[in-house]
């Protein structure tokens, strides 16, 4: 009941009550089933083989890159290098985002390129500055292999190995990574002693004088649209996708789960820190005058105590390491 008064007293002086804000908590919970396509449906045998195909280098040219590489569930299915390192030391462009909840997103990568899981799922792999391999030759490879012949066997009994089925498994492994045991999935549950008073006045106000949920919002804290957040960089984002100018510099906004452990921060993973994370959204992006700055971005006025808070409360969406 700690949380509860001091939520109350919080919004006395608006004449809101704590009633008002957090009385339906229900955005906040993950849908408990998990959306997949019709001509992929999700099994247990996918899932299986998914799994072991996304921690396996066999699918790199090398054979020494795996999918969990750039995204591995130590670090929020993510990682910590500022962008993506693949085959023979080539660096991408781009920091590697968590997949968690990547079932219920609509497009993938940061510039959305594409439409679908099993899309996202073969592109690192053929990509010459990551796993580098044609995915018609990683199936080769895969065919060999007796322990993946039974294993695709179950999982696609009336399929053959083969691109479409690599893919399939993949993206069923990934819409099984889900959120749903953090201190703040426990605290909307109804466990009041899961967040402390600082944390809950930091989700106040990430809610309301910093509405950061304008574009951080529902369960997942992205509302999946691509703004242009003011990161000085000369990446195009959705811009190379859509030829639109209006498009320029604009990245697909990141789910905050797991965003304690999965920095760097932005597209371009040029921030270390959470708290200057928040500090650079908080003073409306870190270039005031970038080429095409979403509007929705705008100093807010935070106080060094309140950017604190918000960090404070964005660290209790963390995931515990999953048991693989």
């Amino acid at each position: 009941m700690k949380n509860f008064t001091l939520i109350a007293s919080l919004f006395l002086l608006s004449n809101l009550s704590a009633t008002d804000i957090f009385s339906d908590k229900s955005q906040w919970v993950r849908p408990s089933s998990v959306p997949y396509p019709q001509n992929n449906k999700l099994t247990d045998e996918k899932i299986r083989l998914g799994k072991k195909l996304f921690f396996d280098p066999i699918l790199s040219r090398a054979n020494n890159i795996a999918c969990s590489s750039c995204h591995d569930p130590v670090k929020g299915w993510s990682d910590s290098d500022r962008v993506a390192i693949g085959d023979k030391g080539r660096r991408g462009t781009r920091n590697s985002p968590t997949i968690l909840n990547s079932a219920y997103q609509h497009t993938f990568f940061w510039d959305g390129r594409a439409s679908s899981l099993e899309e996202q799922s073969l592109g690192p792999i053929e990509a010459h500055v990551e796993m580098n391999l044609n995915p018609l030759e990683a199936v080769k490879k895969l065919k060999k292999i007796p322990e993946y012949q039974k294993l695709f066997k179950k999982a696609f009994a009336k399929e053959p190995i083969s691109v479409e089925t690599l893919a399939k498994a993949l993206a069923s492994f990934e819409r099984s990574i889900v959120s749903g045991s953090s201190r703040f999935d426990k605290w909307v549950a109804g466990d009041n002693s899961k967040l402390s008073d600082e944390e809950v006045e930091g989700f106040q106000i990430f809610l309301e004088k910093g509405n950061c949920s304008i574009c951080h919002s529902g369960f997942n804290f992205s509302d999946q649209s691509f703004n242009n957040v003011g990161i000085d960089s000369k990446d195009e984002g959705r811009a190379k996708v859509k030829k639109r100018a209006f498009w320029y510099g604009t990245f697909k906004t990141p789910t905050l789960r797991n965003i304690e452990n999965s920095q760097p921060y932005f597209h371009d993973g040029s921030v270390e820190k959470l708290e200057d994370a928040v500090k650079i959204c908080a003073e409306g992006g870190r270039d005031k005058e970038a080429k095409n700055k979403s509007e929705l971005l705008m100093n807010k006025h935070l106080s060094e105590q309140e950017i604190k808070k918000i960090t404070k409360f964005l660290k209790t969406l963390s995931e515990p390491v999953p048991d693989l």
